[in-house]
């Protein structure tokens, strides 16, 4: 395990109350919510208590909250109903910077006929609106943009977005599941349609997650069988889970002023530090339109996975901003898509903080990071010259 764990986007630790509120559901309290009986009573009413938790965190009804499996199952869900319940319409909005939850829905409609515009974004991971204005057309039929990057951590302007979309009489889906806990969404305020959320982004279990529909929003069950989530989302519930994600939200909610305060403070340390220490180093999004727990770095002339590598040794945990794979050099899409140099996106790193994180988590990276990127630098075919890091082939010599 490790000591320092900074890597909060890809998954954070089951928090310790959430833990004990989903023990009874894996012991006594096992009834099937769908049973007559009163062990089966019981546990439709924490199914339902679970539901209000989510729907109180959202500002919408509990109604409008319908459970999944995951982040992933609550964005296909929302594309695919959207888009089959509108068989007329032709044509998807969406951006390059989404998570492959969208991306390759996207990408299967269009081997299916449809047309899909690909939103750009500017170098600091932010969308042109009068592009975005330009994009809709009368046969569009959903507008799909996540609420904030995973990677970079910058928020998109979802209030013009959807507000646009509604202008022009277009259903909208976000996919919220990194904002959700880090910054507050009432869903009476932003006239969003459809909404996903994951349980293990905000400190719940993995297998569980969440996805507000608006009251009257055209709606195909994704997946048919019983008469589960009012016939919206067949099979027998995942109550654990459930339980677990409402816990998680309740929490979320209760700590979203320290996500904004003290966790935002520990982060803009931990990015002064690194920028002070280490020459040759960018960052990566709009510094000020972000999610205040996500820190996306990159280094010039390193290799991110070696990075990660050696702060394992010293029990960090983070996460490389490439998504490279073994004998790929490729940086990831939403580094490519903002046109982060290559010789910076290869290196970069992304630290996502929680509110189980301290000052002495700080200190250990500003203290150990500093040294392995100027030892990386070393081994690195670049050299450092007079007037800065030169490419040095080997082979001229």
């Amino acid at each position: 395990m490790c000591p320092v764990y900074l890597d909060n986007n890809a998954t954070t630790m089951v928090a310790p109350e959430v833990r004990e509120a989903m023990l009874p559901l894996l012991g006594e309290e096992y009834g099937n919510p769908s049973s007559m009986h009163g062990l089966g009573g019981r546990s439709g009413l924490l199914l339902e208590q679970a539901r209000q938790k989510i729907a109180a965190g959202l500002g919408c009804a509990p109604d409008e909250i319908i459970f999944t499996s995951c982040g992933t199952e609550g964005d296909n869900t929302a594309i695919f109903s959207a888009l089959e319940s509108q068989p007329d319409k032709k044509h998807l909005i969406t951006t390059r910077i989404e998570h492959p939850a969208v991306l390759n829905v996207a990408k299967h409609y269009e081997r299916k006929g449809y047309d899909v515009t690909y939103l750009s974004v500017d170098s600091d991971g932010r969308f042109d609106l009068d592009q975005y204005r330009a994009a809709f057309r009368p046969d569009t039929a959903l507008v799909s943009v996540m609420y904030a990057n995973n990677e970079s951590g910058v928020i998109s302007p979802i209030e013009e977005m959807v507000a646009i979309a509604k202008d022009n009489g277009v259903l909208f889906h976000t996919d919220a599941v990194q904002a959700v806990g880090k910054i507050p969404i009432d869903l009476k305020k932003l006239p969003v349609d459809y909404l996903v959320l994951s349980g293990h982004k905000i400190h719940g279990p993995k297998g569980i997650g969440a996805m507000f529909l608006r009251r009257n929003t055209p709606f195909r069950p994704f997946m048919l069988g019983g008469h589960q989530e009012q016939g919206r989302r067949g099979g027998t519930e995942n109550l654990p889970g459930i339980v677990g994600i409402g816990a998680a939200m309740e929490l979320a909610v209760k700590h979203i002023g320290d996500e904004n305060s003290r966790v935002r403070g520990m982060r803009d340390r931990l990015e002064k530090g690194l920028m002070a220490a280490i020459p040759d180093s960018i960052i990566n999004g709009d510094p000020a339109i972000r999610l205040p727990n996500t820190l996306s770095i990159a280094f010039k002339y390193i290799e991110g996975e070696a990075m990660l590598l050696m702060l394992d040794r010293f029990g960090i945990c983070a996460s490389s901003g490439s998504a490279c794979t073994s004998g790929s050099l490729e940086p990831s899409h939403v580094l490519r898509a903002m046109g982060v140099p290559f010789t910076y996106a290869h290196g970069s790193l992304r630290f996502s903080l929680s509110v189980y994180n301290t000052e002495e988590d700080i200190d250990l990276v500003l203290k150990e990071l500093p040294p392995i990127i100027s030892r990386l630098r070393q081994m690195s075919p670049f050299r450092r010259g007079d007037e800065g890091l030169d490419w040095v082939d080997d082979h001229d010599n």
